[in-house]
């Protein structure tokens, strides 16, 4: 194991503010950490209100082209 992080065969370390599912975290700080937290809820948030204005599309388009 590398004792500094510019050794060769040392793991670099994540790109700061960038996360991929699955990736280890044992080189994170809390901070890092508390970043990437803060990062995905506020993804999750986007997400979520790009799926509920999906959906009130869809349902005004499917009260629309409701049979009489």
């Amino acid at each position: 194991m590398a004792v500094f992080e510019d050794e060769p065969g040392s793991a670099p370390r994540p790109a700061p503010g960038r996360h991929e599912i699955g990736q280890s975290l044992d080189l994170l700080s809390v901070a890092e950490l508390d970043e990437r937290i803060a990062a995905l809820k506020a993804e999750i948030g986007r997400l979520a209100a790009a799926r509920a204005a999906k959906a009130a599309s869809r349902a005004a388009a499917d009260a629309f082209f409701r049979p009489a």
